[in-house]
């Protein structure tokens, strides 16, 4: 994904966060996404292609996530 200015991008919070500050937040922009931090959201955030994007998504609704 090529750079995007993401000081213009509307970040959400997922529903299941119980809206305090122990989640991740995505934003859309530049044809793929962007994840940050809830908790430092001015400590960076990484993007990914739709792609990418789609296969995290994909990883995590199969428990391909596993925390380590």
């Amino acid at each position: 994904m090529p750079d995007v200015d993401l000081s213009r991008v509307n970040w959400r919070k997922s529903s299941y966060s119980g809206g305090g500050n122990d989640c991740v937040e995505i934003a859309f922009a530049g044809g793929g996404a962007a994840v940050r931090d809830s908790k430092d959201p001015a400590g960076g955030a990484f993007t990914l292609s739709a792609p990418g994007w789609r296969g995290l998504l994909d990883a995590a609704r199969v428990g391909g996530l596993e925390q380590r």
